[in-house]
């Protein structure tokens, strides 16, 4: 997961972080009216606006300060107090400047030096085998690749891999070089060279094979691409490809014409949820048939497992796969070398079936109460740092409630936009918030009413914009309810004599009033 971008003084006076200086200013004045301290006479209230006006002057201080923004910007408030903006060599702009811009170009330079690697280890095992006495191993293969970044767009893999089957094995050796000539187009050129022997004897090139391969890549759409492949070799082929990607869909196509040989194959992935995907595949041609369905499960943040049925002419196979970062271990099993309709459907169902027994019942109720428990925990490490931002958050909520409620009446007087309802905190919570009328004091202690500060954020043309990119945690009067977990904001509001109801992501732009929220 990419780190959040420093953008916490931008949340407190609600601004873009691509805000100009005109907009930060007017945004100050706007907050400076309500939490200057000569505006109170009580003592409290008087310390509620100088404690939350020191805040709002900081922000601006920084914010209007363009060195000082692009050092938050880049290394946020731990940057400012680490002194980068001070001393013999950094104390003008300029050499700031260019201090950030050295900075810039060693990550860069650092990022190309990085070397990529990956790898997979399969194993294949066969029960006829095995029930012949023949043994469970069928054979075994070995592959690895590692990327770098040579320069910006040029990029080089080198890789290899070994496969050992009955008293024969092989192996070969292929290295790629792809160039980006612009965004929606790349070129890639592979050289690769093979190696056949029996086991125990010395391996020759006299044995090997040597393959040349061109493919070109271009960008069709935002979220697609197609491709075109030349190889030379000793079975020579073209084969043309597509490929599209979505947040919940990932589908290929291919077709490859040979010299002695034709492919067709697709392939189709379909994302349930952040955690589990479903896949089928298909392959047909002169020398293959084969169709593939299954799923998998993300069980770790690195790591995914995988389980696949596939019937071809191959036979019948059950595949088990483990991918963790860029390493995969692959354990396909022959049940049968023959078509059986009964044993096929079998084969499908009794694993299918189980699967599902095994997730309502065991898997589902155990991680419901590991994450129940990691919560729990999680609420009491952090309990004394979110009461204080509560009580911080109401003491904001208290200045602001008049100025609230008067742009509340006057948007009420006029039909225009009126927050009835708002609540920001815990994904779950809000969910639920949003799915019932009714609140219980599990779910209260995870969401922070936010209505009077949204109502306050109103402008005069009855519109409420909270902009994309920034953590709504950071709004004068919002606070982190539960630190460390994902959040969403809830808001019903009224416009003229129509009920809306919409709910965005912690980061997620929102402008309302919008026909699409209507319920």
């Amino acid at each position: 997961m990419e780190e959040t971008p420093n953008r916490e003084l931008y949340a407190l006076l609600n601004i873009s972080p691509e805000a100009s200086t005109e907009e930060i200013r007017k945004a100050y004045r706007q907050w400076a009216q309500i939490y200057h301290p000569d505006k109170y006479q009580a003592s409290n209230m008087k310390e509620i606006a100088t404690e939350n006006f020191q805040r709002i002057c900081e922000a601006y201080e920084i914010l209007s300060d363009e060195s000082k923004r692009q050092i938050y910007d880049i290394y946020g408030m731990e940057g400012l107090k680490s002194g980068l903006e001070l001393g013999v060599k950094l104390n003008k702009a300029e050499e700031i400047k260019e201090e950030l811009e050295r900075l810039r170009r060693r990550k860069e330079f650092e990022k190309l030096a990085q070397v990529r690697s990956s790898g997979s280890i399969m194993a294949n095992l066969s029960l006829p085998n095995f029930l012949d006495g023949d043994g469970f191993m069928r054979g075994m293969s070995m592959a690895t690749e590692a990327q770098s970044q040579l320069s910006k767009g040029v990029n080089i893999a080198l890789g290899g891999n070994l496969a050992v089957i009955g008293n024969s094995g092989g192996g070969n050796a292929t290295a790629v070089l792809s160039h980006q000539i612009s965004p929606v187009a790349s070129i890639e050129y592979m050289a690769s060279a093979g190696l056949r022997s029996l086991i125990g004897l010395a391996m020759s090139l006299k044995d090997g094979v040597f393959n040349l391969s061109n493919s070109w890549t271009r960008q069709l759409t935002e979220t697609s691409n197609g491709n075109i492949q030349f190889q030379l070799g000793t079975d020579s082929s073209i084969a043309v490809g597509w490929q599209k990607k979505e947040e919940k869909r990932f589908a290929t196509g291919e077709i490859k014409f040979g010299t002695s040989s034709f492919e067709a194959s697709a392939n189709y992935k379909h994302r349930f949820s952040l955690k589990s995907h479903g896949r089928i595949r298909g392959r047909i041609g002169s020398n293959a048939l084969e169709f593939e369905i299954g799923g998998g499960r993300r069980i770790s943040k690195f790591s995914t497992v995988q389980m696949l049925y596939s019937i071809g002419i191959q036979g019948i196979f059950w595949k088990f796969e483990l991918h963790r970062g860029g390493q995969k271990l692959i354990v396909p099993v022959l049940l049968s070398s023959y078509f059986n309709p009964v044993f096929a459907a079998g084969a499908f169902a009794i694993p299918t079936s189980l699967y599902f027994v095994l997730k309502k019942f065991v898997a589902k109720p155990y991680y419901l109460r590991r994450e129940k428990q990691k919560a729990l925990e999680n609420m009491e490490q952090t309990s004394g740092q979110v009461r204080e931002a509560r009580i911080a958050a109401a003491k904001a909520q208290q200045l602001l409630e008049v100025v609230a409620g008067r742009k509340r009446n006057k948007q009420m007087e006029v039909g225009g936009l009126v927050i009835t309802k708002a609540f920001y905190g815990s994904e779950k919570a809000v969910n639920k918030q949003a799915d019932s009328e009714e609140s219980s004091d599990d779910l209260a202690s995870q969401v922070i009413d936010v209505t009077i500060p949204l109502n306050f954020l109103v402008n005069d043309l009855g519109q409420l914009k909270l902009h994309e990119g920034v953590k709504k945690s950071g709004i004068m009067g919002f606070c982190d309810p539960c630190p460390s977990e994902p959040k969403k904001l809830l808001i019903e509001y009224t416009c003229g004599d129509r009920n809306y109801k919409v709910v965005v992501d912690d980061c997620e732009l929102l402008l309302i009033p919008q026909e699409a929220h209507r319920v």
